[in-house]
């Protein structure tokens, strides 16, 4: 049985196909179009499911959508109800787009789809699932355990914020729900909005902002936006925010409580600033850690999985993992609302048609590393790059592995496009900017040279995961870069007296470990293990770069620069690294050299995509 999984029209629009359970593919749109968070419907990720498995839309059984627009309208509508006569310029702005495109839904994906196959049965093949059940199907189906407690977090779906799910074999059912206006997602939105960054994709910003500031504001927060209980439920005074009926996140009444109005995006970051998103990440981390403490104890559950757009705050999530409630933990890599896509699919092969689930017997999860995007055979890619004007040399695997390690290890930056390509926002070796992790310029100069970003922002590092415990607080799996853990303390370096003094970003500059590339300024990195299981060809150039340098960590960012999306194609590929300071370009088995390339194909590339 052959079902698609679609998510479209909020943001961050995917496709992912299932067949029997398998997952064979899965995409988001943006990668494809170009346009970051795309929330469009996904027809290029949707040609790709179907390109790749080689099969057309009267091939697939069932089309599963993510969500369900009538029950979200009912939100918006009970919403601006409870709330009116406030945000009548919301309501003006809303309801016509909702009765123009959304509530509709169902015909306009009928439509749609109909561009792939005009005879399709879309009254009898198309599916509904609800938001936070899609986002606990996509982290337990996948996930290596028997049985789980799924617990997902976003911002809100139809009405549910926060939601509780238990999975045993391939039985999954929501049994709790926090719901909207009190929303953890929606909380942090609104400091996102404050610190001056965007919502929905700018909350890792203030994630990684958070270090370098103290937790001032955050008795304030809890005294004053909400009402925390013991076990993690919690209700916010909607007095501080607009995001219920307004055109904004946060209100005067907010600016006054804080000291002042939000930041502008272009505004100087200050040590409030800092301050305010050491706060709020001290805040969520204290939610999380009282709701899953409660749920162990309530359930005795010893497996955890997580999904939805929180799941993707990896410092909260080593948090969970190193208070030790849960004996094993797994986060879906696509957590947001892309993920939402494969939940449906897989939510609809073993909830609607009770399809057997099998468990990997090595406790392996079942999404194949998240190498699921599109990928480029050899000769297709050389025919690509010469179309492009790219000057490339053609070597063995092997040589193409020794060339990029060698690379490395001399301190070159090098754009690594390999296999099939991620799915989810993290870049996961398959199409990366690489470094080396031991030079103590190579974040600033990543930052600053190649993705043209703030130089505050912190990067991962990558590790053989049979090293991880040598250098990290950490003995165990992280495949998806959403564990942060502490550099380990023999490989850290003493501060002195004046370098622990240093404010903000003062501190950025001061190597605090053998690796001062991937250590942030409170000695935390977001790890990514790497597995040859799931890709031979990346787990083979670290161990030769640790052959190399003595060193199995190695600097990885998403090939991209600022308010791009992650590159797809080789002509993405060579046209970023053509806009980048980076000095070499390994994709498939060719390698290119920047010095190599025509000096009329070098572009200023950074001006091209919106600050993200």
């Amino acid at each position: 049985m052959r079902i698609l999984g679609v998510s479209a029209f909020y943001h961050d629009s995917a496709a992912a196909l299932i067949e029997d359970g398998r997952i064979v593919a899965a995409a988001q749109e943006e990668r494809f179009t170009r346009k970051k968070h795309d929330s469009g419907f996904p027809k290029n990720a949707i040609a790709f499911c179907l390109e790749h498995a080689g099969l057309g839309l009267a091939d697939v059984d069932f089309v599963a959508f993510y969500d369900k627009p009538f029950l979200k309208f009912e939100r918006l509508l009970e919403t601006y109800v409870a709330f009116a006569p406030s945000g009548f310029a919301s309501f003006r702005m809303a309801v016509p787009v909702w009765l123009r495109e959304k509530l509709f839904q169902k015909d306009l994906l009928h439509k749609r789809f109909a561009e792939f196959d005009p005879a399709f049965d879309w009254r009898n093949r198309l599916l509904f699932s609800e938001h936070h059940l899609s986002h606990a199907a996509s982290a337990f189906f996948p996930s290596p355990f028997e049985d789980a407690l799924v617990l997902t977090m976003d911002g809100v779906g139809e009405w549910a914020t926060t939601s509780v799910a238990l999975g045993k074999g391939n039985a999954l059912a929501v049994v709790k729900e926090l719901h909207f206006p009190h929303s953890l997602g929606l909380l942090y939105a609104a400091f996102t909005y404050y610190t001056g960054f965007k919502v929905n994709s700018g909350e890792y910003k203030v994630m990684g902002l958070a270090p370098y500031g103290e937790p001032k504001y955050a008795k304030l927060i809890l005294d004053n936006l909400m009402d925390l209980k013991d076990d993690g439920t919690f209700r916010l005074d909607q007095s501080f925010f607009d995001y219920c009926t307004g055109l904004r996140m946060t209100n005067s009444k907010f600016d006054m409580l804080f000291g002042g109005p939000a930041r502008k995006p272009d505004e100087l970051l200050t040590r409030r600033h800092m301050d305010l998103a050491a706060s709020i990440q001290k805040v969520t981390e204290e939610v999380v850690l009282r709701l899953t403490r409660a749920l162990a104890a309530e359930t005795g559950a010893r497996n955890l999985c997580l999904a939805g757009g929180v799941a993707l705050n990896c410092v909260a999530n080593g948090h969970i993992l190193r208070d030790g409630r849960f004996a094993n933990i797994w986060i879906q890599p696509a957590a947001g609302d892309a993920g939402g896509a494969l939940g449906a699919a897989l939510g609809a092969y073993h909830l609607y048609r009770g399809g057997a689930r099998v468990i990997a017997a090595n406790r392996q999860d079942a999404m194949a590393g998240s190498y699921l995007g599109p990928e480029f055979a050899q000769s297709d890619i050389e025919r690509r790059l010469t179309a492009a004007g790219a000057r490339f040399r053609t070597l063995s695997a092997g040589a193409a592995i020794e060339a990029t390690a060698r690379a490395l290890a001399s301190g070159k930056t090098v754009g690594w496009f390999q296999g099939r390509m991620e799915f989810g926002p993290r870049a996961l070796g398959a199409r990366s900017f690489l470094g080396d992790a031991r030079s103590p310029t190579m974040q600033k100069m990543l930052n600053l040279k190649i993705k043209y970003r703030e130089s505050f922002r912190p990067f991962a590092p990558s590790v053989l995961r049979e090293d991880v415990a040598e250098w990290f607080e950490l003995d165990g799996d992280s495949p998806y870069m959403l564990i942060v853990a502490d550099v380990a303390e023999k490989r850290r370096h003493a501060m002195t007296e004046a370098e622990r003094d240093l404010f903000g970003i003062d501190r950025l500059n001061v190597p605090r470990s053998e690796i001062p590339a991937v250590t942030h300024v409170d000695y935390s990195a977001r790890i990514q293990t790497v597995h040859s299981e799931t890709n031979p060809r990346y787990h083979a150039l670290l161990g030769r770069f640790k052959e190399l340098t003595g060193c199995p960590v190695i600097v990885n960012t998403s090939f991209n620069v600022r308010g791009e999306p992650i590159v797809c194609s080789p002509e993405d590929a060579f046209r970023c690294f053509m806009g980048t300071e980076a000095e070499m370009l390994a994709i498939g088995d060719c390698v290119l050299d920047k010095a190599e390339q025509d000096p009329a194909l070098k572009r200023d590339y950074k001006g091209s995509f919106a600050p993200d």
